[in-house]
């Protein structure tokens, strides 16, 4: 089956958060909520404890409009700044920062890292954690030539982004040139790590379909190089629970951790 790709524009129009949130992240049915989660998290939790990856500055690309991926980056760096391409979702982020009472619940997700860091009972101080760190939530757009055009952005330690780039990018070459843009906002020596699915070709929010860059990991770890990034680090698990296909059909995740050449 062939997927037609997804424009920009059918993504302003037809993206809505909510409807994502429940299709991947509710606690009762969501398709990404035990597998996905548990390998995202565990990967965070052990590349922000190492001590190998920390600094000031952490910049995520591509939130959406969760928040899960940060939860283990608070605890490192002092300052991030999350970004994603749809006001509707910089809107729940927002909303989640405020503690409006209409905010995304990412608590079920919030004690799953807690148990990992051996702090089941500091819900609340690890969401405050995060919501003191995070100083700024920016507009990006991967297919610009300055994904953060107009705003000067800083050089980063890391810069993280999860289920992200192979929304906007329609074939592995762009993938590769984002990645190569991506390294403009990364400090010499400095580290990207990037989470998300291998041989996807669309996902569903609600009835809506949106495409998926189908990658391989030989042109997965190819990009990196190309980018001009040294690779760390790759991970691929594949895909054990098969029931939601109908939902997204990628076959494993991965896990990636660059870092930029110092010279």
């Amino acid at each position: 089956m062939e997927t037609l790709y997804t424009p920009s524009q059918t993504y302003i129009d037809q993206f809505d958060p909510v409807d994502y949130y429940n299709t991947y992240y509710n606690p009762e049915q969501g398709a990404m909520v035990e597998e996905w989660v548990s390998f995202v998290l565990k990967n965070l939790h052990e590349t922000f404890t190492s001590g190998e990856i920390k600094g000031d500055l952490l910049i995520d690309f591509g939130a959406g409009p969760t928040i899960y991926h940060l939860l283990s980056a608070c605890e490192v760096f002092s300052n991030i700044i999350t970004s994603d391409f749809l006001e509707q979702n910089r809107i729940q982020l927002q909303k989640w920062l405020r503690k409006d009472p209409d905010a995304l619940d990412w608590t079920h997700i919030v004690k799953f890292v807690c148990e990992l860091e051996g702090n089941s009972e500091n819900l609340e101080k690890k969401e405050e954690k995060l919501r003191r760190t995070v100083s700024k939530v920016l507009k990006c757009d991967a297919l610009k030539s300055n994904p953060f055009d107009p705003v000067e952005m800083p050089q980063a330690d890391c810069l993280i982004s999860c289920l992200c780039l192979e929304a906007p990018c329609k074939d592995v070459e762009s993938f590769t040139d984002v990645l190569r843009k991506l390294k403009d906002f990364i400090k010499p020596g400095g580290h990207i790590v990037i989470q998300s699915v291998l041989n996807c070709r669309f996902y569903y929010i609600g009835q809506k379909q949106f495409s998926c860059l189908s990658l391989t990991r030989e042109e997965l770890e190819r990009a990196f190089k190309e980018a001009g990034y040294e690779i760390v680090k790759v991970k691929v698990a594949p895909r054990l629970k098969k029931l939601s296909m109908d939902v997204t059909d990628f076959g494993s995740y991965y896990y990636v951790h660059g870092r930029k050449p110092c010279s």
